[in-house]
């Protein structure tokens, strides 16, 4: 079985971390990445990151680290060609050490072509999908609920401490940051709504989003920005809230990169969002986020730093629509049922907005 090794080369090491997706983990990832590179112990450690091709387009320009992409709709023959580059990365030899951060069961097996000594993943009580099988060491099982203290517990393993701060050093290039300028000039409060995850049963109603943006627009004076990827769910719930506005409201749904992406999020005074990739990129660059939870748990997934900012129904969900108590489920296990996310009132999400707003925002224009 995998044993725990609190010891690791304190000198020159090849590390290997393996996470392909999703934005809001690869942010996650960049966290971690940033506290092994902060330490002493790693000043000479090899970093390499597998990851999706979005993902890589996000952390481009990260220093420090080797990003190696992998396709998930490639299959095997990708996963060879996987094994190929990160062999020759390191002359025919094994990574010292693989962080095996995935889950899911197609990633469990594509890290199988990972060459590495030392293969660490979560502990038993996280573990699904054949990861036990992929690993032969596990990080502590007393590492804290939300995803993120789950990453920062593969510190130990490396004979590595969590530090004090945690930090998200996004490389964000300066067209991107003209880009947003441009959009979003100084002078105005934005509101930046990003209403669709990438499961929609995960998504509030269009109804919701605009009566908070009505009400922000009004009490606060904020600016809603409509945002999010080129889906035609994402467009639909654009039109759908645009129609239902009151104020006037920019909609920028799929006009921007990921990159560009980020500088409007630097540039928001609040974020509005469910559970999706931009909720834990704008935390990440301190901007507060207005979390919508009902299908997921805050307490694992909602946006590290703004957990106070959350409505949490996942506990009511779980009984409603699965009749269990949060205590019978697993680590991670979803109430995504069609309707709720109606358990969310225009009411308390109006309430969290006006707690944000008495949040220090930092000088990031």
């Amino acid at each position: 079985m995998p044993q725990n090794r609190e010891n690791a080369d304190t000198g020159s090491l090849n590390l290997c971390i393996f996470r392909l997706s999703a934005l809001g983990d690869a942010t996650h990832v960049l966290a971690l990445i940033d506290a092994i590179r902060r330490q002493p112990a790693a000043t000479n450690w090899r970093i390499v990151w597998v990851l999706g091709p979005g993902e890589a387009k996000l952390m481009q320009g990260l220093p420090g680290v080797e990003l190696v992409v992998y396709k998930k709709s490639d299959g095997l023959r990708g996963a060879l060609a996987l094994r190929k580059t990160l062999r020759a990365l390191l002359g025919g030899g094994k990574f010292d050490v693989l962080l095996q951060l995935q889950l899911a069961l197609r990633a469990n097996l594509v890290s199988r072509f990972v060459p590495a000594k030392r293969r660490i993943g979560f502990d038993l009580a996280r573990s699904k999908e054949l990861h036990s099988f992929v690993i032969n060491e596990r990080i502590s099982a007393n590492a804290g609920p939300h995803v993120l203290d789950a990453l920062l517990g593969f510190l130990a393993p490396l004979g590595l401490s969590r530090p004090e701060t945690l930090r998200w050093p996004f490389a964000i290039p300066k067209d991107a940051h003209d880009f947003a300028q441009a959009h979003l000039p100084a002078g105005r409060d934005y509101l930046l709504i990003s209403a669709c995850s990438s499961h929609a049963l995960r998504n509030w109603h269009a109804e919701g989003y605009a009566a908070v943006a009505n009400y922000a627009a009004k009490r606060w004076q904020l600016v809603p920005v409509l945002i999010g990827a080129r889906s035609e769910l994402e467009r639909e719930m654009a039109e759908s809230i645009s129609a239902k506005l009151e104020v006037s409201a920019l909609n920028l749904v799929g006009k921007d990169t990921l990159k560009q992406l980020l500088a409007l999020l630097s540039r928001a005074r609040v974020v509005l969002s469910p559970d999706s990739g931009p909720a834990h990129m704008a935390q990440a660059l301190g901007v507060p986020v207005v979390g919508l939870y009902a299908a997921t748990d805050p307490k694992r997934s909602g946006p590290y730093q703004c957990q106070e900012l959350c409505t949490n129904h996942y506990a009511q969900a779980a009984l409603q629509f699965l009749d269990r108590p949060t205590s019978k489920l697993r680590w991670g296990q979803k109430v995504e049922k069609s309707g709720v996310m109606a358990l969310i009132s225009i009411e308390e999400v109006c309430h969290l907005l006006d707690l944000a707003m008495q949040k220090p925002w930092p000088a990031n224009v």
